[in-house]
């Protein structure tokens, strides 16, 4: 790939606009033109510390008459410097966005650019999964005139009540900071505020800037140092001094203390910190979705994935903990197993947002996960959990480690087909000398829970799964923005049959601008992890896989998957079974351009080790038996945790003799 697309940081020859000075000290620059000079002026100190390099590694964009005439000649202006990449989906490219930003562990970031009408609304859902997952983007959609002379213009969506709503309204919501550019001098805070909130630890999420296409095209007298080059400094929060005593006092009263390592580790390069604070202290650590890879995969005392798709070593801990340390997670259903996981232990809570650390009634310490756990070596020193907590957590460990290779090399029967499981082990075993180098992408379905149990992560980023909001459509997208920011790489798509059918276009993106990905479909017909779903609630098979959804007389259709691929440009083909699957994936990693294997697989089977309890509302009355017994052992999860939570505010309360 054309390592320039992402990485280029010298001024281009064409970095001065053609617009000339108004007077001394400031330059006459459009919106548009002002808005795209200032954010290419935007540097950060590169990973090794000894150079800069643009924030934003470029503008993803889908033209329309709502943003081509202002911000699209802006861009062409500054094409060198910010490089536009053109898409086919304007939510794939905020996927994209989105996976770039998180591959590089929050210190980059794009921006995306769209028409006022379907091409604004389309980044919805792209801005509500970089929203719920804490990640920096920049949405740039049109928006209509504020001149109102053309009302209503083509694609606007008109509100009966307020004329000043637009469709980017909607946007709202699912963005961290949103304003409206309504005259070019707002520019001058709109911004810096816009960095703040990308590069802010605490406030970090999707950040939008409606721009109406009158107002881009409107030019005005900008000061001139507002462009200048200025290196950009992350903030987050240091621990005070009150809330490390007080975390220090749990901790020193715990026995059997666990942490619960998440997204947040890596966002704040706390890795090696977290390796030393549990490696001292003799603290088994648990990894959500999010922190996967946050300890090598066979650090002695990594217990693996926790929760509802955990591994049973680290559920076991879990569950028998009487201090859960939760560091840079927001502690959601999947990982407490519906709030009925931690039911012995307090909870302290290391987040740099103190609304994420006020989950599962914690001790919050309001904090980046790095400054927070260096805060807490010196008073800690000389502590350390039970001795046989700890053995007990190296032996849980060591056996989880041995139960994924036998699961992940399990023996293959021609007249069986794989499960995810297998074709996870045929892809680590693919890779030369061990995977530690590949980034495995996925979002939705059952591979996220089989990847969270049985994927190796050998270092940080070797394990880039959206489980925030799973969003099925993520990956192929999301595989795309892996790539760019880490082009070396070797990118693994995971992804169901059905997600592939719901985005893919993508891959043509891929090959167009040389972003190589390996994407690997396992096509169980249909969404299988919802059938399975919904036949554990006690419902019939209905809707989800091909053969059981509403026909015609022609039948469920028979998908070529990699026939499909080789019409968007890549190199495909389709395999029989694991051993096949694995002498593929040597072409794959030699080809030289996106390559696609599709390999049919068990839309029933998954790993039956590990797992907790996830609540899934039952309906209360059916005809059906099923869903009636299912109710019942709904009810009768509901009064465990209601008996539990009853224990604990028992616990709680202070001894009054």
């Amino acid at each position: 790939m054309n390592q320039r697309i992402m990485h280029h940081d010298t001024a281009s020859a064409n970095d001065a606009t053609q617009a000339r000075p108004a007077v001394s000290g400031t330059i006459r620059l459009t919106t548009a033109q002002a808005l795209v000079r200032y954010l290419a002026a935007q540097r950060v100190v590169t990973e090794d510390g000894k150079s800069t390099e643009t924030l934003f590694g470029g503008v993803f964009a889908i033209f329309g008459h709502g943003n081509v005439a202002g911000i699209g000649e802006a861009l062409y202006q500054h094409r060198e410097e910010l490089p536009t990449l053109r898409a086919h989906n304007e939510q794939a490219m905020a996927h994209s966005a989105i996976a770039f930003a998180k591959a590089h562990f929050r210190r980059r970031m794009m921006a995306v650019t769209t028409s006022i009408g379907p091409g604004a609304t389309n980044l919805v859902t792209a801005a509500a999964l970089a929203h719920v997952n804490r990640l920096p983007v920049l949405l740039l959609p049109g928006d209509v005139f504020v001149s109102r002379a053309p009302d209503p213009v083509l694609q606007q969506v008109e509100d009966f009540h307020d004329g000043g709503v637009s469709a980017n309204d909607a946007l709202k919501p699912v963005s961290r900071y949103f304003d409206r550019i309504v005259h070019p001098a707002q520019l001058l805070n709109a911004l810096p505020r816009a960095v703040r909130v990308l590069t802010d630890a605490a406030l970090c999420g999707p950040v939008t800037l409606a721009l109406p296409q009158d107002v881009q095209a409107q030019a005005w007298d900008f000061p001139a140092e507002f462009f200048e080059p200025r290196v950009v400094r992350f903030h987050a929060p240091a621990a005070r001094i009150d809330e490390i005593d007080a975390a220090v006092a749990h901790l020193r009263r715990a026995k059997r203390p666990l942490i619960v390592a998440g997204g947040g580790v890596l966002y704040g390069h706390a890795t090696d910190a977290l390796h030393r604070f549990a490696t001292t202290h003799g603290i088994p650590v648990a990894e959500t979705q999010a922190g996967k890879g946050s300890l090598a995969w066979n650090d002695p005392l990594n217990a693996g994935a926790l929760g509802v798709t955990g591994s049973p070593a680290a559920n076991a801990l879990a569950h028998d903990a009487d201090c859960v340390l939760a560091i840079g997670t927001r502690l959601q259903d999947f990982t407490t197993g519906s709030n009925t996981l931690f039911t012995q232990a307090e909870v302290v809570a290391i987040n740099a947002n103190a609304f994420d650390g006020l989950k599962h009634r914690a001790l919050v310490v309001e904090a980046d996960a790095r400054l927070a756990l260096d805060a807490l070596a010196e008073p800690l020193q000389g502590w350390h959990a039970d001795r046989p907590w700890t053995a007990r957590a190296h032996k849980l460990a060591a056996s989880w480690r041995d139960t994924v290779s036998t699961l992940t090399h399990a023996p293959q029967r021609d007249s069986v087909l794989p499960y995810e499981g297998d074709v996870i082990g045929a892809i680590q075993r693919s890779s030369p000398g061990s995977a530690a180098n590949d980034i495995v992408v996925c979002a939705a379905g059952t591979l996220p829970a089989e990847l969270h149990k049985l994927w190796r992560a050998g270092k940080p980023g070797a394990y880039h799964v959206e489980y925030g909001y799973s969003c099925m459509g993520y990956e192929i997208a999301g595989g795309l923005g892996a790539k760019l920011a880490r082009p070396a790489r070797e990118v693994i798509v995971m992804v169901g049959d059905g997600s592939y059918l719901m985005m893919n276009s993508e891959i043509a993106t891929s090959v167009m601008i040389g972003a190589k990905l390996i994407v690997v479909v396992l096509d169980n017909r249909g969404y299988g992890c919802i059938n399975r779903l919904q036949q554990a609630c006690g419902g019939a098979p209905f809707n989800n896989l091909l053969e059981d959804c509403m026909q015609g007389p022609l039948g469920a259709p028979q998908i070529d998957f990699a026939a499909h691929a080789r019409a968007l440009g890549a190199q495909a083909e389709h395999v029989a079974n694991i051993a096949e699957l694995e002498v593929a994936l040597q072409r794959a990693r030699i080809a030289d351009r996106t390559y696609v294997i599709s390999i049919d697989t068990d839309p029933a089977r998954t790993t039956d080790e590990g797992g907790w309890w996830w609540e899934v509302a039952v309906p209360e009355v059916s005809t059906r038996p099923a869903v009636r017994d299912a109710r019942a052992k709904y009810d009768a999860q509901l009064a465990a945790r209601a008996e539990s939570a009853d224990a604990d505010d028992r616990a709680a309360q202070p001894d009054n003799e």
